[in-house]
């Protein structure tokens, strides 16, 4: 289902004004330029015709930015197939670690350095307690997704982390953790080392801030989010495709356009999760969503330990060899069904044959001789 509203329509309504008043760097406007201009006739496109009926369609090409809400659903399936070939026969647990707003200065300033201390300090934590014989005394891994948004778009950094309920041990044995299905660690232990070691890499990071900024770190308790595992690898293939690519906003939250305000949805969860309205100035929408535009080049989803790229692929057949009972490891594997045509492969009008790429145009658009073919039934993918 088509949203109402876009966060492209949003951003072209008001791009002036945006430009007027708010104080973004090059790389944020880089990436909003982008997003506006997503499956226009701008980017150019490209002309496929059915092999069957002749039927052509004009389709505008996607700007494939990472913070643009109609450029992730190819890529999250890709993604989400090759997780699906990893996953062992293990429980997986969910794990958040959120970052305190006193932070929030910190992270607009210098966002790269913030970010990558919160990855690497949430996996020196889950690891330090892996390894720990207490509780599983092996190597376990990690899949991580950095967050930064709240419901109503403000800065709120958080880390979700799938870890399996276990490890290798030094030996190259498969060992279970034993939280006995309940949580993974505890959290107030984890989320006490957590705020210990990320406090002692941001002294090192930023020696310039006063000691009452770290000292005001240790005033409340951070946030670690533990949930029980998941129930099974569909559970967590599901969870990780509502997670991995996700954006601050999906269009499909935008409620009302107009050419001063803006308004959405969110979830209120401090009253239960309950569904509310927001209305916003449209410059002060476009700037919470600029909060959230990562630096160049930082990796968002990262992997880590027997689960790192570096490693999977030695270690995990190894362990799912050892999970796999011996009477099964000979079965043959069922040959796989043979694969329907693509949705958007096949023919929206006779149903029956295959879109074929034609050819390629740029901004100018399709050459004068093929709009001349395309008639009233021509489907102009935007």
């Amino acid at each position: 289902m088509q949203p109402a509203f876009e966060l492209a329509t949003i951003l072209n309504l008001h791009w002036e004004r945006a430009n007027e008043q708010l104080s973004l760097n090059s790389w944020q406007w880089r990436t909003l330029h982008a997003i506006r201009r997503c499956r226009t006739a701008a980017l150019g496109g490209h002309i496929d015709q059915c092999d069957s009926c002749g039927h052509l369609r004009i389709s505008y090409n996607s700007c494939r930015n990472r913070h643009c809400p109609k450029c992730q659903g190819q890529q999250r399936e890709a993604w989400m197939a090759a997780r699906q070939e990893e996953l062992l026969p293990v429980p997986y647990y969910h794990v958040v670690f959120t970052l305190p707003e006193a932070i929030n200065q910190l992270a607009l300033h210098k966002p790269a350095v913030v970010y990558g201390l919160l990855f690497s300090t949430v996996w020196s934590t889950i690891q330090s307690f892996a390894s720990d014989p207490k509780h599983l005394g092996a190597q376990t891994g990690m899949i991580s997704i950095l967050h930064t948004w709240g419901q109503t778009l403000t800065l709120h950094p958080h880390l979700h982390c799938i870890v399996p309920g276990g490890g290798i041990t030094s030996t190259g044995h498969w060992k279970s953790t034993r939280c006995k299905g309940k949580f993974l660690y505890p959290v107030k232990a984890l989320s006490a080392v957590f705020r210990a070691r990320y406090a002692a890499a941001l002294r090192k990071a930023f020696p310039e801030q006063p000691p009452e900024f770290f000292n005001q770190l240790f005033a409340t308790p951070w946030v670690v989010y533990a949930k029980r595992p998941f129930g099974g690898p569909d559970q967590v293939i599901e969870y990780l495709g509502r997670y991995t690519h996700k954006i601050a906003i999906s269009n499909h939250r935008i409620t009302a356009v107009n050419d001063q305000t803006v308004q959405f949805t969110y979830k209120d969860y401090r009253q239960a999760g309950t569904k509310k309205e927001m209305c916003l100035s449209a410059v002060e929408f476009i700037r919470r969503f600029a909060l959230h535009i990562l630096p160049k080049g930082f990796v968002r989803i990262r992997h880590y330990g027997m689960l790192s790229n570096a490693v999977k692929q030695t270690s995990l057949p190894t362990i799912r060899e050892q999970l796999t009972p011996k009477q099964n490891r000979n079965k043959k594997e069922q040959p796989t069904a043979e694969l329907s045509v693509p949705i958007e492969a096949s023919c929206p009008c006779c149903k029956k044959g295959r879109m074929q790429h034609v050819m390629d145009f740029d901004h100018r658009g399709p050459p004068i001789a093929i709009l001349n073919q395309v008639t009233s039934n021509v489907k102009t993918t935007l």
